[in-house]
């Protein structure tokens, strides 16, 4: 019982402020993810130069957001796919982005794979792009805006091809 007092007086009121007001706290910083359909969250990207792209300046493009981590043995397996792929259909209006995942690289350790990359990688995604339930995490949004995969998992080749080109077959 002496857990509860707070300078010999119960403290359940007290307590129970505190559990309510992390729970309160916990629902707002685990937003739901996008739904598969919808239009997609606005988002910025931050990229490793410090520069910002924002999802306006997106439009008419079909977009990936990759988020990975160095550490992730199939994120860096899917990394060579999509080098080649994004190479390949760039001036098809693609663009991707491999969010980095974990803040302990350093900015110029990754400047040394995004140098090699045809796409850029980036220190940081704001708006509504969680991690689901693992990494890599991606998200394709299409030409109108419309989030059309949302999903945890390394891509195979063929699913990749699949997932984007009937994206990048439709009109601007």
């Amino acid at each position: 019982m002496d857990q509860f007092l707070l300078f010999g007086r119960p403290t359940i009121r007290f307590a129970t402020a505190i559990v309510a007001a992390a729970f309160v706290l916990s629902a707002s910083v685990q937003a739901k993810p996008p739904f598969v359909g919808h239009p997609a969250p606005a988002f910025t990207v931050a990229l490793l130069d410090k520069t910002k792209v924002s999802s306006t300046d997106l439009t008419g493009k079909v977009v990936l957001l990759n988020l990975w981590a160095t550490w992730c043995v199939p994120c860096k397996a899917e990394m060579p796919m999509m080098h080649i792929y994004n190479k390949r259909n760039q001036s098809k209006g693609l663009v991707i982005y491999g969010i980095v995942t974990d803040d302990n690289v350093p900015a110029r350790q990754l400047a040394k794979v995004d140098a090699v990359l045809s796409y850029q990688l980036a220190k940081s995604v704001k708006g509504n792009y969680p991690i689901l339930s693992g990494v890599p995490t991606s998200y394709i949004i299409d030409r109108k805006g419309i989030l059309r995969y949302a999903k945890a998992g390394a891509f195979s080749d063929s699913e990749f091809a699949a997932l984007i080109d009937p994206l990048l077959a439709e009109a601007e």
